[in-house]
C-alpha cells in the first residue's frame, strides 16, 4: 500500500470535512426548496471514499454507485461547484441540470453514476470491467452499493460472470446498518453480507469503514488483484450514516443514542485525532484548513445559485436526433 504519511492525513481531513459540510449545506438548501425531489446524504460514510481514492489509481480506474453520490465525483476530481449545480438543477452542472441528486455522472472523471434503481449498478459495474479487460486498459472497476441491493438477484449473476471471467472488479457493500429504514438482521437470515462471496469461492471480507486506513489496505490488495488479472473481490465496509436514508426519512427505527454512539468513532474525528497526536499540524493550521473548506462550500452555493436552470430547448437536445425527423434543431 502506498504509504500513509503527513500529507495523507492533511488531505483526508480536508477531503473528509469538504465532504461532509458539502452534504450540510446540500440539506438545508434542500429545506429552503432549492433542492427538489430526494436528497441521500454521506455523513458518516466518508472514511469508505477516502481510502478507496487513496487505493486508486484515477489516470485510469472508475467508480459507479447509487444514488448516494455527491461526494464520490468531487473526490474523483469534478468541480464541486458543478455538482451542486446539477442537484439545483442547474445548466452549469455536471449533466446540464438534467440528472438532479441521483444522476450525478462524469465520463472525463471516469464516475460512471449515481443509479436509482436499487442494485442496478451492479452488473453495470462488472461491464465496465469486462470493457477493461476486453481493451486491456489495465484499469479496475470499484462497484458500490448498499447493504439493502445486496439482497437483488442482480448481484448473484454479476458475481457469477465476473468470476467465470475473471473480470477487474471490486464490488463493494457499504453497510450502513439500513436499508433505508430495514435493519440488515431484519433482511436476511445472516448479517455477514461479505459472505455472499463464498458462493462464488470470490476473495472476501468485513472492513472497518470507519477508518480510512483500513479501508485503503482492503482496498489496494483487492485493486492489485483485479489490476493482475486474478479477478474480483467483495468487501463488506461496515459503516454508519448519521443522517436518514433521504431527507424525507423521519427515522422512526433507530434511537438518537444509537447515531451518538457511532459519533464516537467518526471518521473525519479519527484522522483529526491522529493530526495532532503526530503533530502533523497546528491547531491554527487546522483552523485554516476549516476556513478553507467553508469558503469552497459557500462558493459552490454562490456558483450554483447564480447559474441558469436550462433552456426548454436542452430537453429534446438531451433526448434524440433523427435524420429523418428535421424539424426539431439541436445545440448540442
Amino acid at each position: 500500500m502506498k504509504e500513509v504519511t503527513k500529507e495523507v492525513y492533511l488531505k483526508w481531513y480536508e477531503d473528509m470535512l469538504l465532504w461532509r459540510k458539502f452534504e450540510d449545506k446540500l440539506a438545508a438548501l434542500y429545506i429552503q426548496q432549492k433542492i427538489r425531489g430526494f436528497l441521500h446524504l454521506y455523513n458518516g460514510q466518508e472514511a469508505v471514499l477516502a481510502g478507496a481514492l487513496h487505493a486508486m489509481d484515477l489516470t485510469k480506474d472508475k467508480m459507479i454507485t447509487a444514488y448516494r453520490n455527491h461526494v464520490q465525483p468531487i473526490g474523483m476530481g469534478v468541480d464541486p461547484r458543478r455538482v451542486m449545480a446539477e442537484l439545483l438543477g442547474k445548466a452549469t452542472g455536471t449533466s446540464k441540470g438534467m440528472g438532479g441528486s441521483m444522476h450525478i455522472f462524469s465520463k472525463e472523471h471516469r464516475f460512471y453514476g449515481g443509479h436509482g434503481i436499487v442494485g442496478g449498478q451492479i452488473p453495470l459495474g462488472a461491464g465496465l470491467a469486462f470493457g477493461d479487460k476486453y481493451n486491456n486498459t489495465g484499469g479496475v472497476t470499484l462497484t458500490y452499493f448498499g447493504d439493502g441491493a445486496a439482497r437483488q438477484g442482480s448481484l448473484h449473476e454479476a458475481f457469477n460472470m465476473a468470476m467465470l471471467w475473471k473480470l477487474p472488479v471490486v464490488f463493494i457493500v457499504e453497510n450502513n446498518g439500513y436499508a433505508m429504514g430495514t435493519s440488515v438482521e431484519r433482511t436476511a437470515n445472516h448479517s455477514d453480507i461479505w459472505k455472499l462471496g463464498l458462493g462464488y469461492e470470490m476473495p472476501c471480507g468485513p472492513v472497518d469503514g470507519m477508518n480510512p486506513v483500513k479501508v485503503a489496505e482492503a482496498m489496494t490488495e483487492a485493486i492489485e488483484r483485479a489490476r493482475r488479472g486474478d479477478g474480483p473481490t467483495f468487501l463488506e465496509m461496515k459503516t454508519y450514516r448519521y443522517r436518514g436514508h433521504s431527507m424525507s426519512d423521519a427515522q422512526l427505527y433507530r434511537s438518537k443514542e444509537e447515531i451518538e454512539e457511532y459519533k464516537k468513532i467518526d471518521p473525519i474525528t479519527q484522522v483529526l485525532d491522529v493530526i495532532m497526536d503526530q503533530k502533523f499540524a497546528t491547531e491554527e493550521e487546522i483552523e485554516v484548513i476549516d476556513q478553507r473548506v467553508k469558503d469552497l462550500v459557500e462558493e459552490c452555493v454562490k456558483f450554483s445559485e447564480e447559474s441558469p436552470y436550462p433552456e426548454l430547448q436542452q430537453l429534446y437536445d438531451m433526448v434524440y436526433e433523427e435524420e429523418n425527423y428535421p424539424f426539431i434543431p439541436h445545440k448540442l
